[in-house]
């Protein structure tokens, strides 16, 4: 079991073999994470840039720490103060920091298809932190991680709902990817308007209502509202009849099975898709996605890596 590519553009193209490596390779490094040190030299002399054309906490800070933690220079490229406002182009970008012998490129892209687009016109490693309406790939792999952690099985055996902005939402279609390449059970729950047209090509369920949507499942996914990403002409409804129709509450979570862990990538929008009381609550696991996207983001960068020498 290995991964030998030499960028991580998506989940789609990869097989059940190449999700499990990152998973177990990311045990290492959440034991590193836990130790007093905190500290490898697995690529020292190596460098990252973090390049994010789109806002980001938890998705850039963590590369950032993964990439210092294992010894590598990490250097957080702002296009907002860059030459991207002179009309640079993303090519262009993408050639001048591999000029400077960047090793890897963390891209976040507000383009479906950036990552991959940017793979072939660098000889620098692409990672995508996060292209458009495409794929979050690092995400959905904390996201499994955390589900392992918590003894759920990655397998037909486990149940899993995505509720929220599905249509807009990377995550899901990253999570959606992987979920089902490993035989879990997928089903989707979302406002019409924020339901793909071609739902179903994922081959998930689709929920006609909250209650059905986490009924008996292990795992929930909420997602927030992607309004940044919205069309001016789709009439969304307000935050208060969202989070009636389409929010998680107590008497919801009870539907579910009593040890279903809640997920969801961030930021929280309180009191729309998650009620504090939920966001907060035992089932909740949301920190501790947070804590592994550090281990799991150090798998990723170690593992390419190692990739370039080959």
């Amino acid at each position: 079991m290995s991964y030998t590519r030499k960028h991580l553009t998506g989940l789609i193209d990869l097989n059940v073999d190449e999700i499990l490596y990152f998973l177990d390779a990311a045990k290492e490094f959440k034991a590193l994470n836990l130790s007093e040190l905190k500290k490898s030299d697995h690529l020292r002399g190596k460098t990252t840039i973090n390049a994010f054309y789109e806002n980001s906490t938890r998705t850039r800070t963590s590369f950032e720490i993964a990439a210092k933690r294992l010894g590598a220079d990490a250097i957080n490229f702002s296009p907002s103060i860059s030459s991207v406002n002179k009309g640079e182009t993303l090519v262009d970008t993408m050639n001048n920091l591999n000029a400077m012998k960047s090793d890897i490129i963390v891209l976040r892209h507000q383009c479906s298809g950036a990552a991959i687009f940017a793979s072939k016109h660098t000889d620098a490693s692409i990672v995508n932190a996060g292209d458009g309406m495409n794929e979050h790939p690092s995400q959905a792999l904390l996201d499994l991680f955390t589900l392992r952690e918590y003894g759920k099985r990655l397998d037909n055996s486990t149940n899993v709902a995505i509720i929220g902005d599905i249509s807009r939402s990377r995550v899901a279609r990253s999570n959606i990817w992987a979920m089902k390449k490993l035989g879990m059970k997928v089903r989707l729950f979302a406002p019409t308007m924020m339901m793909p047209k071609d739902a179903e090509v994922f081959g998930c369920d689709i929920a006609k209502s909250m209650e059905e949507a986490v009924e008996g499942v292990d795992v929930i996914i909420m997602l927030r509202i992607q309004l940044e990403r919205g069309d001016a002409d789709v009439a969304f409804p307000s935050s208060r009849e969202y989070s009636r129709f389409f929010g998680l509450n107590k008497a919801r979570i009870s539907l579910a099975k009593p040890d279903a862990i809640i997920l969801h990538p961030g930021p929280i929008n309180r009191g729309v898709e998650l009620n504090s009381d939920v966001a907060d609550c035992k089932n909740s696991v949301i920190l501790n996605q947070v804590e592994n996207g550090v281990a799991i983001r150090m798998a990723i960068l170690n593992t390419i890596l190692k990739n370039r020498s080959l």
